[in-house]
């Protein structure tokens, strides 16, 4: 019985030493030289922290090897890793580091001047001033490490947005993640072969399953760097150079690729599992990519990040027309999920309600947070017998006659964009209470253009870009609105609340 992810990779790097674990750029890592290097590195955090285990330590590093090297060794040393986006304001790195209290945080000379405005020097370790040919590692202090990790201990930090302005973090532990990967071996027809085409940023917890496949497969990771997401023609030619066979993206630069015909030029005869979350992936640009890659399984997953990666899929299985939306499918092994009414009551096949979760899959809750916590891990309204902590999604979704799930839209503020989960409160409390542009706004997001709009009350009108500044020091870039529409009055409710309801369906008329 696995207890720990690093249990696959002992096994792993046993089994193939000499494979390549990780392609970047030039570079191509053995799993012996990765777990060597995630064994010296785990040692030194682990004097760095004298011996602390179950903690966050931070990693703000681009996505390199030294990235991923980093995420094992803070394994190694029993702790939980927080990878944090190197592109984030300042004030938003502040936010996190002053809510999670990471015991330390890894970085290297190019980000070390932004970090010392946060963190003092002692809880800064710089990867770049370490030898790692002159560094030894001890195997008895790391197996008595992990000797003491269970498989309910934290495994990593996901921050994701907050209303209150502040990114709330979520805790996900190492069953969660065994669970997933072994359901996705025994199910999916991913194998020990494959290579993986690395795309989504270390943020999200896309990146965290391909770790997994690295330890669990051996699975070569091909860092495709994030500077190319605009150009999706160099990202498929990298792809084709490196024979990947598996990816997992979020479906806007394939909907990119899909409109821009690049498959019709670029052959991809090698790559034979595509995965696709975070979003609604329109069914007319699907139908394009699987009529190039016809050799392909395709695979749609959903999941919030409270559930650890998703906990329903579709195999795409038959023909769908370019207006019938590709359903989000049926609950993976060992996670159940059920919708409910306003009522509380279990819905009939076709009646729409909220998806409900329950399982290993769920997340431990949010760290350093247990008003937010009480408030989305609930008693199962349908249990009263024992506690049984459920999470609410707040997702629509219904039951079709097939006994599938189809998505239907969100039940509040939270928005997918470019596959991050996005509290339009966060924005909304940045620009008023915390910038203090206007007085009133509310934030709104086209789903048809797939942009965030923010609606405001003024005296006086702002242009864009002036707009874009501002708020790009507070949030990071996908976060920030993109149309910005002055109104004399924000539409109110009858309790003299703002109507988000009306600014939503009125909104192809307010933006003419």
């Amino acid at each position: 019985m696995r207890t720990n992810l690093l249990d696959y990779l002992k096994v792993t790097s046993d089994k193939v030493p000499n494979k390549t674990a990780v392609i970047d750029g030039e570079r191509n890592i053995s799993f012996r030289t990765l777990t060597d290097q995630a064994k010296k590195m785990g040692c030194i955090i682990n004097r760095k922290i004298s011996g602390t285990i179950r903690k966050p330590i931070a990693v703000f590093l681009d996505k390199r090897f030294e990235l991923i090297m980093s995420d094992i060794a803070i394994m190694y040393c029993g702790n939980a890793y927080m990878n944090l986006d190197t592109k984030s304001p300042i004030q938003r790195i502040r936010n996190i580091i002053e809510l999670i209290e990471p015991e330390l945080i890894i970085t290297n000379h190019q980000h070390i001047a932004k970090l010392e405005k946060v963190l003092p020097s002692e809880k800064i370790l710089n990867i770049d001033l370490i030898d790692f040919d002159n560094e030894i590692y001890s195997q008895d202090v790391l197996d008595h490490i992990l000797n003491s990790v269970i498989d309910t201990d934290p495994l990593c930090i996901i921050n994701t947005s907050g209303s209150t302005g502040v990114p709330k973090g979520v805790v996900l532990n190492h069953r969660s993640f065994i669970d997933f990967t072994e359901w996705s071996i025994n199910t999916t027809g991913i194998d020990d072969n494959e290579v993986i085409g690395s795309l989504s940023p270390s943020v999200f917890d896309i990146y965290s399953f391909e770790l997994c496949m690295l330890m669990a497969l051996g699975s070569t990771i091909v860092i495709l760097p994030d500077g190319l997401a605009a150009f999706p023609t160099r990202i498929l030619q990298l792809l084709q150079d490196h024979h990947v066979t598996f990816i997992f993206w979020v479906p806007t630069i394939m909907v990119n690729i899909a409109n821009l015909d690049l498959l019709s030029r670029i052959q991809l005869p090698a790559l034979r599992s595509i995965w696709f979350a975070g979003e609604v992936f329109p069914t007319k640009q699907f139908n394009y990519w699987r009529k190039f890659l016809n050799q392909s399984k395709f695979i749609n997953l959903y999941g919030p990040i409270e559930i650890t990666l998703d906990c329903t899929y579709f195999i795409v299985d038959r023909e769908l027309s370019d207006d019938e939306p590709i359903p989000i499918g049926v609950a993976c092994k060992n996670t159940d999920v059920f919708i409910l009414n306003d009522q509380d009551k279990l819905c009939g096949v076709n009646e729409e309600g909220e998806l409900c979760v329950r399982g290993s899959s769920l997340a431990m809750g949010y760290y350093n947070n247990p008003e937010k916590t009480a408030a989305a891990f609930v008693q199962n309204p349908l249990n009263r017998s024992y506690p049984e902590i459920i999470y609410r999604t707040g997702d629509i979704v219904l039951e079709n006659d097939r006994g599938e799930l189809i998505f239907k839209g969100r039940k509040d503020s939270i928005i997918k964009h470019s596959g991050y989960r996005i509290e339009l409160g966060e924005i909304e409390h940045v620009i008023i209470n915390t910038l203090k542009i206007v007085e009133n706004g509310c934030a709104v997001y086209n789903h048809e253009k797939k942009e965030i709009i923010f609606y405001y009350e003024s005296n006086e009108e702002f242009q864009a870009a002036e707009f874009k500044k501002r708020v790009g020091e507070m949030l990071p870039k996908y976060m920030i609105p993109s149309v910005y529409y002055k109104m004399d009055q924000l539409p109110r409710n009858t309790n003299g609340k703002i109507d988000r309801l009306k600014l939503r369906e009125s909104l192809s008329e307010l933006i003419k």
